[in-house]
This record gives C-alpha cells, structure tokens and sequence, in this order.
C-alpha cells in the first residue's frame, strides 16, 4: 500500500485530489495538510511514502517544506504541485530533491501513475515537461560552468552521450534508438549517471548539462 498525504492550503484541491487517489486499491491518504509546517508534523506522524505538495501557500510554502523534510531519517519522496506558468520555485523544488513536480490539470490516470512511478523510486518528469522547465528556468541562475562541466567530467562517455539526451528531452526509446543501444541499458547508464552526479531525476541532469554550456567535459575514463 502507498501511503499518501497531501499538502495544499486550497480545501477543494485537498478534496479532488483525495477523491482521485483512493480510487486504487494500492494507494491510501493518509492525511492532509493546508501549509508546508503541518505538512512536517503529518509527515512525522503518519510517515507516508509520498507527499503530494503545492509549491505556493501561505507561511512556509512547499520548497521549504521539502528542504526540511529531506533533513528528517528516511524522508518520503516529495511529489510538487505547481500551475507551473506562473510558479517561481519550481527550479528551485528540482534542486532541492523533489522526485518531480506535476501540473495541477494533469488527468487523473497519470496522477495515479505518477504516484506508484515515484513510489517505484523513479523520477515523475515527462520529456515535455523537461523541455518546458528547462525553457522556462534557463535565466534565472548564473550557472558556474566550469564546476558543472567538472561533474559531468565524472561519467564515461557513453553515460554523458546519455545525459546529453536526457538534457533534449528525449524519452529512454528516443535515446536507445538514437545511440544505437537497448533501453534497458540506456535504463542502466542513467541510474547509473544520478548516483554519480548525486542527482535525483532527469530534470536536474539537463540543468546540470545546460549549466555546463550544453557539453558534458572530457570523460574521467
């Protein structure tokens, strides 16, 4: 069972978004939360696997919600929600170890999938919505370039042909067929990939690529 609790300080939201996931047998809410500082005292409370949270609410908004989550033992992940074109802390909810972030209108089969998808540990960021975050962050930090390329340094070169996929948005077919390898291993190369980066998803290797010019630096190997 997948432990959820939801964190929006709109009740309808709450109330929509509850009524979607206990649709599932293998998905249970397990509380709610109208702000990020009852978010952190349901999350120890009740421990849930994933936290489905806003971005934008009143008094400590999702992004430092998530921060002091990840200081707590064994966190859950951390699903955001956001409108996405007016939210200012979605890059800021990458880089601070959200597992994802899903736009509020999206259909209520992918919320469900999404969930189980992050529950699975893996990232819940689509190709698209890749395209679009890094598109609509890609001004708002100074990159320091020669530090990112120095990571990307880490991987081998067939893990930065990887990464420089990941970086166009490309989905792990598009990548296997381009580089001429099974997806499995394209799978591989990109786990692989995060550990070493110390990444947690795909939208935080193409800022890491994007930050690096839009190279990856010589391999290591």
């Amino acid at each position: 069972m997948i432990k959820v609790l939801i964190v929006d300080d709109e009740a309808l939201v709450r109330t929509g978004l509850r009524m979607i996931l206990e649709v599932p047998d293998d998905i249970e809410v397990v509380a709610e939360a109208e702000n990020g500082a009852e978010a952190l005292t349901a999350v120890a409370r009740h421990r849930p696997h994933i936290v489905l949270m806003d971005v934008q609410m009143p008094g400590m908004d999702g992004v430092s919600a998530l921060r002091e989550i990840h200081r707590s033992p064994n966190p859950p992940k951390v699903l955001m929600l956001t409108t996405f074109d007016r939210d200012e802390y979605v890059y800021s909810a990458l880089r601070s170890r959200a597992v994802g972030f899903l736009l509020k209108d999206t259909a209520p089969r992918d919320l469900i999938a999404a969930v189980r998808t992050a529950a699975d540990g893996s990232a819940v960021l689509s190709p698209t919505v890749t395209k679009r975050v890094i598109e609509a962050f890609a001004d708002r930090q100074s990159p320091d370039a020669r530090a990112a390329q120095e990571r990307l340094a880490l991987l081998t070169a067939r893990e930065q042909d990887v990464v420089r996929a990941v970086a166009r948005g490309l989905a792990n077919a598009d990548i296997a067929r381009e580089l001429r390898m099974s997806e499995t291993t394209v799978k591989a190369h990109v786990s692989r990939s995060l550990a070493k980066l110390g990444l947690t998803n795909r939208v935080q290797i193409a800022l890491l690529v994007r930050d690096a010019g839009g190279e990856a630096a010589s391999s290591a190997e």
